[in-house]
């Protein structure tokens, strides 16, 4: 069963209220971008509580995968993936776009192929990990193990 709402709530972190994120832009919820780089946070006067967010949130995951099936070798990797790793590939689609992930080739050719333990250490010997080490880590070890032990009280 797929756990990719709770997953990304906990790897962007949740919002109510409006902020600017690492890049400059205006954003809410779990990382959604709601204006252009720069904007001023007055123009944005709203809450999103948690249940509103989930529901946004389910919808561009939904958008997510729909780009992802466009794909072959990203469809080639997530066939060969139970639900635990295809949610990380789906968060690492969320996280650095469709193309950001379609970039690990190497990878993706490792996960469909079964040589999960490859794909995990590609994953960590990537710009990504050095962006974001601690999500790194915890996406390799679920790629890896196939099961969501790097999560064990967190989600």
């Amino acid at each position: 069963m797929s756990q990719i709402i709770p997953l990304l709530n906990y790897e962007e972190g949740y919002r109510e209220k409006p902020y600017i994120d690492t890049e400059g832009y205006p954003t809410v919820a779990c990382g959604i971008k709601i204006g252009p780089k720069g904007a001023s946070l007055s123009n944005y006067t709203f809450t999103v509580p948690r249940d509103v967010g989930d529901v946004w949130l389910e919808s561009f995951v939904k958008t997510t995968i729909s780009k992802m099936n466009a794909n072959p070798s990203i469809v080639a990797a997530m066939k060969s993936c139970n639900p635990a790793r295809r949610d990380i590939l789906i968060s690492m689609a969320y996280q650095m776009g469709v193309n950001g992930l379609a970039g690990f080739k190497n990878t993706l050719a490792m996960i469909a192929a079964g040589n999960y333990a490859g794909a995990a250490n590609g994953m960590l010997s990537s710009l990504w990990a050095k962006q974001t080490p601690n999500r790194a880590k915890r996406h390799a070890e679920v790629m890896r193990t196939g099961e969501m032990t790097a999560y064990a009280g967190l989600l």
